[in-house]
């Protein structure tokens, strides 16, 4: 089965479809595939000595994550990863640079049967500006801010492990999440 067309650009979907929208494809024998995208970030502030990141506990608190959710009608992605994190985890952050896309696949009982989805899952660099942890939404079980390496240890996900270290790395490298102006 070949793979659904990449968005070229931050907010780009293929003609015939809206942003955000689910795209059922035939699967063959195996049933219906549906297509969704993604964004969500790691937001980061500087404490002395180092770095914390925000992470999100969901499943009876047996995950840590990174917040992520679904891109809806008419937003960028840099847009959704704004949102998405403000939902689940009560903080405001400026979006600065994409750190990776993630391709999953996975099978979902949907009350009809099993239907397979490509999620494509789009994660920025967001530094924080305001807000508490306390103003997470219902959809997640905790948000707590956690030192770099704990963050590292505490998530669930190898992909999103890797996520957060492009993150760190940026930040070593100098570039805080800012989106840097380019000159005429």
């Amino acid at each position: 089965m070949s793979k659904p067309p990449e968005p070229r650009r931050p907010g780009a979907v293929p003609i015939g479809r809206a942003k955000g929208q689910r795209r059922a494809k035939s699967a063959g024998p195996q049933g219906k595939t549906l297509f969704e995208v993604s964004a969500g970030g790691v937001i980061y502030r500087p404490i002395p000595g180092g770095i914390e990141v925000c992470l999100i506990s969901t499943k009876g608190g047996t995950r840590w994550q990174l917040p992520k959710g679904k891109r809806e009608n008419g937003e960028t992605l840099e847009e959704t990863a704004a949102r998405e994190v403000l939902e689940e985890t009560g903080l405001t952050g400026r979006v600065g640079e994409r750190l990776s896309k993630i391709d999953l696949w996975f099978t979902w009982n949907d009350g009809d049967g099993a239907v397979r989805h490509h999620k494509l899952v789009y994660f920025y660099l967001l530094e924080y500006e305001h807000g508490s942890t306390a103003d997470h939404d219902d959809e997640v079980e905790d948000a707590r801010w956690f030192d770099a390496a704990e963050a590292m240890e505490r998530l669930t996900f190898p992909n999103e492990r890797k996520v957060v270290a492009r993150a760190l790395e940026a930040l070593r490298d100098g570039r805080d999440g800012r989106v840097q102006q380019r000159s005429s």
